[in-house]
């Protein structure tokens, strides 16, 4: 496939010109270009065609036979580009098309699932593939048009969006808390039933932070899983304290079955819940909506104000 590049793009257009204009003198009014420039741009097209195109009087210029096809097909190619790029820019600023989604698991499913057919009742033209997983996707080699992240976001090159806060917090049923008190410090943890989450870094050690400081306490207790929900359905039938981010007990917390502790103390590791997506240029127009349709969903986040959401498996 030959190159087709910019210097043959001119030569063309200038070819074109000549013969719309019906000589090189009008050519070079409708462009603002110099006669002369004109010239030797369709004498270099015949050159490196090995074609004479245009025969040219001291008065005008009329195509070849050759010359008639050649403009012809270039017309042709011309309108096709024109049309793809209209294409291209209708489709970057209309929502349509497939857009696929990287969800982290356990939040994608309480908090973005029951929300989605919204969204696509609001764009009709848009198709959704939404893949949920706590694994750490690689959106341009994998393919996705966003991701969501929770946590600390580590440098990178992708466009991200904050959200919302991620905060944690530590919290127990009250009739835990009736039998065994609420702790006081971090240090009491370690005289407690801690129900702990395995996928946590520190595990199984809990960090705090207060006033610049960290202070860490090794925790034990009847359950540890590498799922969240386990937890918080133990912690609500009283079995110990849990240590969660607050959008996964919102519901629990707003009804009174969890109750919040140590809540002078900041969770380590609590970071924010991002949205990000591989580049800022030529963003879809599928992008875009999504984008400022979650944004709007999470301020303020619902799970801070307790609203009711069907929990999946």
């Amino acid at each position: 496939m030959h190159e087709f590049s910019g210097r043959r793009l001119d030569e063309v257009v200038a070819f074109l010109a000549v013969l719309d204009a019906g000589g090189f003198a009008g050519a070079s009014r409708r462009l603002g270009r110099d006669a002369s420039v004109l010239s030797r741009r369709v004498a270099a097209l015949e050159r490196r065609l090995g074609a004479r195109l245009i025969e040219r009087t001291t008065r005008s210029a009329v195509p070849t036979e050759a010359g008639a096809r050649f403009a012809e097909r270039m017309r042709a190619a011309l309108a096709a580009m024109a049309e793809a790029e209209q294409e291209a820019a209708e489709a970057a600023a209309l929502p349509s098309g497939r857009l696929r989604l990287a969800l982290p698991g356990t939040f994608g499913r309480m908090w973005i699932a029951p929300m989605l057919p919204d969204f696509l009742a609001l764009h009709p033209a848009v198709s959704v593939e939404a893949s949920y997983s706590e694994r750490y996707v690689d959106l341009v080699a994998e393919g996705y048009d966003i991701a969501l992240r929770i946590g600390d976001l580590p440098d990178s090159r992708l466009v991200a969006r904050k959200l919302a806060d991620n905060r944690r917090l530590v919290c127990a049923a009250p009739a835990y808390l009736a039998r065994r008190g609420a702790p006081a410090r971090p240090a009491d943890l370690a005289g407690h039933d801690c129900l702990m989450f395995t996928r946590l870094v520190s595990h199984p050690e809990w960090r705090f932070r207060r006033d610049g400081r960290v202070e860490g306490v090794r925790v034990s207790g009847p359950l540890a899983a590498d799922d969240s929900h386990t937890l918080v359905w133990a912690g609500v039938a009283g079995r110990g304290l849990i240590i969660c981010s607050e959008w996964l007990v919102g519901p629990e917390l707003a009804d009174g079955r969890l109750v919040e502790v140590l809540g002078d103390w900041s969770v380590d590791g609590e970071g924010a819940i991002h949205l990000v997506r591989p580049s800022a240029r030529f963003t879809a127009g599928k992008v875009r909506a999504f984008t400022a349709w979650l944004a709007g969903h999470l301020a303020p986040p619902p799970w801070a104000a307790g609203a009711p959401t069907p929990r999946c498996a």
